[in-house]
């Protein structure tokens, strides 16, 4: 195990990074564009794969909000039951610029709903779509995904090239980064991390784990930023754990053959990459050097997120997007794809426009 983090200095971070792009090295960089001008230009929902059973003391609301984060919704729905925020569930977090789709529940024991619950959330820019009741209280991640629609407008679209930047990546994949709201304006949430975890991360200084969370995905991008530099980021290495596209299944893979090269080559599985933690990573080789250059890069970062006991996990290096289309009106492009849940819509976005936030 390394030495704690309070041994060492912190790292060094610059901010902002710059990870590369997969598509420069053959369309050079995008044009400048706009994503996010209202939350009308960036639309989300939020994909189940199951329906509440119409019983139980929980009530769940689908939902669809505008301009207000799921932290928010989460508190107004328990002010108006009267209810701890503890007790209003919820699977994904969901941007605030935005109009978006999700389910909540509320535990509600043998007892209705407030009276005029539903005017008193469209009070607040929240309109119920549907309800229902279930046995169980929604809990984190259990959508399968999200379904975006986005609006580009700005000088990319313009570009001559940008449907053929857009048709690549529907081809090949997504490099799967961390988008820059994990980070905090300005990376501000790395940066608390890096203090946080050089001096011994606790619980009290990070409730819900946000720092620690953007400590492992600031490794990730990194490592996942080396394997797009030595082109490695969609195909299999010695050594690589493979993760099966749309699952959580992982495998192996001693060294690849032609079936498992045609395998990624087609999207069926994807090389993955260490969200750093304690525990032994089953990479070896090849996929395993790459993985040792963090901790000899961010020494305070990687011993810190081990003395918080935080598990070591993986995550796909790459992203396939699910039904992607592209048309366009007048003034603008609208893009429409899903993505597996964890994964940012931004991934995509930066691949194709020029923005200060990507």
């Amino acid at each position: 195990m390394r030495e704690a983090a309070s041994r060492r200095e912190p790292d060094a971070i610059a901010w902002p990074p710059t990870w590369p792009r997969v598509l420069d090295a053959e369309f050079g960089s995008p044009s400048a564009g706009e994503y996010r001008a209202t939350p009308e230009d960036f639309q989300v929902a939020e994909v189940l794969d199951f329906v509440p059973e119409g019983e139980g003391e929980h009530l769940w609301l689908h939902i669809e909000k505008r301009d207000l984060t799921t932290a928010m919704a989460v508190r107004d729905l328990a002010r108006l039951c009267e209810v701890s925020p503890r007790d209003v569930g919820y699977s994904g977090m969901k941007d605030r610029v935005a109009v978006t789709r999700q389910w909540l529940s509320v535990q509600l024991p043998g007892r209705e709903a407030p009276t005029g619950l539903h005017d008193a959330l469209a009070e607040r820019g929240i309109r119920v779509l549907a309800e229902a009741r279930h046995p169980r209280k929604l809990k984190r991640g259990v959508h399968r995904a999200n379904r975006f629609r986005l609006r580009l407008t700005g000088a990319a679209l313009e570009d001559p090239e940008l449907e053929a930047r857009w048709a690549r990546l529907g081809e090949e994949g997504v490099a799967n980064y961390f988008g820059p709201q994990r980070f905090g304006p300005d990376g501000r949430n790395l940066l608390r991390a890096r203090s946080l975890l050089a001096r011994g991360w606790r619980k009290r200084d990070d409730r819900d784990g946000m720092l620690l969370s953007a400590a492992r995905s600031f490794l990730f991008n990194e490592l996942l930023a080396e394997r797009v530099h030595e082109g490695s980021w969609n195909r299999l290495l010695a050594g690589e754990v493979a993760i099966l596209d749309g699952t959580a299944s992982q495998f192996s893979v001693e060294a690849p053959d032609a079936e498992l090269d045609g395998r990624a080559a087609r999207l069926d599985l994807h090389p993955s990459g260490i969200l750093w933690g304690v525990g032994e990573s089953v990479a070896k080789e090849a996929a395993l050097d790459l993985e040792h250059r963090l901790p000899d890069r961010y020494p305070a970062l990687c011993a810190g997120l081990e003395h918080a006991e935080v598990r070591l996990a993986r995550r796909s290096l790459r992203l396939r997007l699910g039904e992607p289309s592209l048309t366009r009106d007048e003034n603008a492009l609208w893009l429409a794809f899903s993505l597996p849940r964890g994964a940012f819509a931004t991934a995509v976005l930066r691949e194709l426009i020029a923005h200060p936030t990507l």
